[in-house]
């Protein structure tokens, strides 16, 4: 790098630019003017010409080695935002890492980290209410007692909000006060408009911490202390209490007046989860999910990159927000796949937080009662510390799991309940107890066939069937999103009337619940009904209030719910996952099932699970069957180790994808002959991806196999670099891959 230019001249930058576009690294130059030089530092924000349009860009370099007088270099200006609007060190080298390891376009990674861009403009102070009296000096005792309770705000503009919030004045009083001379209108400032409470004085726990939840927390508490970087694994069995404990390490950071992030697998999680965190904090956490307004995204961005101590409970993306005084990250149900971003940036939250804590030197804490065999491996390793919690939280003991053999008690034609938990859901309903019945397929069924030519209904743009929705009326592709009305005529043979849905879906299953039990309250909690926050919230609170006696799900409904009146736990069809090709098939269920078990008996009623199986004999299902998780992690441990498959060796997926199959499949073939041997990894492939056709697009696939200590990217970079990839195909990299359609 050379020299600084002196301060009355203009300064060259490097900028990243909020865009896939491919540059050389991912960077353009640009001038700054004099009188914006002393802004002119890495990771301060800017916004940059492209082309014809403003994108905003992130300084990662002063004065490149380039010649700022040379007459062939016209370089164009970028105007720095507000000076606050700079990230952190930690920030840029996180947002760098993140591009390196998935082979991703650094500018799309640093958008994800500038994601409101109405963030970014100047920030406009709202109008607040400022004491201007003595309490001696208002007319009647309610407005003294306002004035009273305000007198220690007295220097500070506070909201018509936050005033009603403390005192219970109306509008109309605060105006009325106003008028009289009592309190006069005043722009707040950044710190008076905080809707953060005053944070050091947090209340306390409500309920006491059982002495091995206050062993863990001792431990994550200390860890805040020592305000450096350790990965712990909170490893604890369903209804442990483990939120509970990572509370205690996220009041400490706050303590220390710094920022905690929550990650949850679900946006639907976000409103149990706001109670829990106002019953123990005394204020909500901030939300992050797609769903939001702009508004609410663009606070939350600004006090993240301002400082302000508080709390987020997000979403993966949440992982990108400019914190500039982090004090802690928690992954909630760390195991879980939605953590995986499959489309666009393609990036494991999990991994990646623990990257940013190491990097801002906080701890991060993954928490699941079915850790993933790769943060198992690493607690094994001594790159965790392992934290475990084996007994419910109170009286409630752990359910008790039977199979139900399909083999010997079958059900009956087209019901898809059979009789033994059949019985036992009658035995719970007199017994005024919930019940959950756990189907992981939405609609109403997974496939229609002609009864005439026995062609299934597939969907035009993918090799996948389309799923039933009798409720709607419709076909859908859960692929693509593709949509049409339930047909008369088979599309294959057109003969009318013979199209039969085939196979269980949860709307089915409600049908079925409806017919037997024609007095029982039911309600479905999937993904195609629940589809907001407050929907899900809603669905809640009937369940608690014991509106809903049985509830059918899919997997939405086993992720970190308590219902202390559910004591039965139905799971239809379990042997969904343990057929198939799936590398974490075996690990996948185990989880699931594990999961879904665990929402039976968390209260002082006892749970009771029955699994319908036609393969009892399963590993999976014997290990909960026999309450044997170290005899089942051990045996999945053994397998992958052995076929050098993750966490032991690496994976990685490169997807060709065109519309033209016949140019696609011969490409692959010439790519393949251009891989360079390179030592210690395996190409395998070109092959057909298991979803041949996907929006239109047909599909080749190579899988990378690698030993742990390779470089697999430059492998796959030096591998890359010898091909020219028409402009007619799309490669698609994907670093660790959790899933392979």
């Amino acid at each position: 790098m050379t020299a600084p230019l002196p301060e009355t001249a203009e300064t060259i930058v490097r900028v990243t630019l909020a865009t896939s576009l491919p540059f050389v690294d991912g960077a353009l130059t640009y001038r700054m003017d004099a009188t914006q030089a002393a802004m002119a530092e890495p990771g301060q924000l800017v916004s940059a010409p492209l082309g014809k349009r403003q994108v905003t860009g992130m300084i990662i370099e002063t004065n490149p080695d380039i010649d700022p007088g040379d007459k062939a270099i016209t370089l164009k200006t970028a105007i720095p935002y507000d000076a606050a609007l700079r990230l952190t060190p930690e920030m840029q080298k996180f947002l760098h890492w993140v591009a390196q390891w998935y082979m991703e376009p650094p500018g799309a990674v640093f958008k994800m980290a500038v994601s409101v861009p109405s963030a970014l403009a100047p920030e406009v102070m709202p109008t607040g209410y400022q004491v201007i009296a003595k309490p001696d000096q208002a007319s009647t005792p309610r407005r003294r007692s306002i004035l009273t309770a305000l007198s220690d705000m007295a220097m500070l503009p506070q909201s018509a909000a936050s005033i009603r919030a403390l005192t219970g004045a109306s509008t109309s009083t605060i105006k009325a006060m106003v008028d009289e001379g009592l309190l006069k209108e005043a722009l707040m400032t950044a710190s008076s408009s905080s809707s953060l409470p005053h944070l050091p004085h947090l209340p306390d726990r409500q309920h006491p911490l059982t002495p091995d939840q206050t062993v863990a927390a001792d431990h994550l508490t200390a860890a805040i202390d020592a305000n450096d970087f350790k990965a712990f694994v909170l490893d604890g069995v369903t209804g442990s209490g483990k939120t509970e404990v990572y509370f205690e390490a996220v009041a400490a950071a706050l303590q220390a007046g710094r920022q905690a992030l929550i990650l949850l697998p679900e946006i639907a999680l976000s409103q149990a989860f706001e109670k829990r965190c106002l019953d123990r904090f005394g204020f909500r956490p901030r939300l992050w999910h797609s769903g939001l307004s702009d508004a609410k995204r663009r606070t939350v961005w600004r006090d993240a990159i301002k400082g302000e101590p508080m709390v987020v409970a997000g979403a993966r993306s949440a992982l990108f927000l400019p914190f500039s005084r982090p004090g802690v990250i928690v992954v909630d149900e760390e195991h879980d796949h939605s953590f995986r971003q499959q489309d666009g940036v393609r990036y494991h939250a999990r991994d990646m937080a623990v990257l940013r804590a190491k990097l801002s030197r906080i701890p991060v804490i993954l928490s699941s009662a079915t850790p993933s065999l790769e943060t198992l491996v690493n607690a094994e390793q001594g790159k965790y510390e392992h934290i475990q919690l084996t007994s419910r939280f109170g009286k409630a003991e752990m359910p008790k799991i039977t199979l139900v053999d399909l083999g010997k008690t079958p059900t009956e034609r087209r019901r898809w309940l059979a009789p033994p938990l059949v019985d036992a859901i009658g035995k719970a309903l007199q017994n005024q107890e919930q019940i959950l019945l756990f189907l992981n397929r939405r609609g109403y069924a997974p496939m229609s066939l002609c009864l005439s030519c026995r062609e299934r209904i597939v969907c035009p743009n993918c090799s996948a069937w389309l799923v039933t929705h009798k409720s709607a009326g419709q076909l859908r592709c859960h692929h693509c999103g593709h949509s049409s009305r339930f047909p008369e005529q088979c599309p294959s043979c057109g003969v009318a009337d013979m199209i039969m849905p085939c196979g269980p879906g949860v709307e089915r299953l409600a049908e079925e619940v409806a017919l037997r039990f024609p007095d029982a309250r039911q309600g479905v909690f999937s993904s195609d009904l629940i589809t907001t926050p407050a929907l899900a919230e809603t669905f809640f609170d009937a369940v608690h209030n014991g509106e809903i006696d049985i509830i059918i799900g899919t997997q939405m409904i086993a992720k970190g719910h308590h219902f202390p009146g559910l004591t039965l736990v139905g799971v239809v069809d379990a042997d969904l996952g343990l057929s198939g090709g799936d590398l974490r098939g075996g690990e996948l269920s185990w989880q699931m099932l594990t999961q879904v078990a665990g929402r039976a008996g968390r209260a002082e009623k006892s749970g009771r699970v029955l699994m319908q199986t036609v393969m009892p004999e399963a590993r999976v299902l014997q290990s909960l069957v026999n309450d044997d998780r170290a005899g089942f992690i051990a045996a999945e441990k053994a397998d992958r180790e052995a076929a050098n498959m993750p966490p032991y060796g690496r994976l990685a997926a490169v997807i060709l994808s065109s519309r033209d199959d016949e140019t696609l499949t011969a490409f692959a073939s010439q790519m393949a002959r251009q891989w360079p041997n390179y030592d210690g990894v395996t190409l395998l492939g070109p092959a057909p991806a298991p979803i041949r056709l996907l929006r239109g697009q047909h599909r080749m696939r190579f899988l990378i196999k690698a030993e742990r200590e390779v470089n697999l990217q430059r492998a796959i970079a030096q591998w890359l670099n010898r091909v020219k990839i028409p402009s007619i195909i799309q490669c698609q990299l994907d670093i660790d891959p959790v899933s392979f359609f």
